[in-house]
């Protein structure tokens, strides 16, 4: 934060990298984890990091809804 503050950008989705979703060439708004992205059914390349644009994260939030509820709730105890 620290350094969003001061104008420096440090990561790539704040750079202008596209979405790395197959077919898609939207600016990315997020980075994840290709594991997660991959576990929700998105079609995405052999990387360690996936960017996803504004609509493909909404389509990750979706599929993930039940996951991240029980994983929360497995926390809460």
């Amino acid at each position: 934060m620290y350094y969003a503050l001061r104008g420096i950008d440090l990561g790539r989705v704040s750079k202008g990298v596209k979405c790395s979703v197959t077919g898609c060439d939207k600016e990315a708004v997020r980075s994840l984890a290709s594991e997660k992205v991959s576990s929700a059914g998105l079609k995405v390349g052999e990387t360690r990091r996936t960017y996803l644009c504004r609509d493909h994260y909404k389509e990750y939030k979706r599929e993930t809804k039940k996951e991240r509820k029980l994983e929360k709730w497995r926390h809460m105890g």
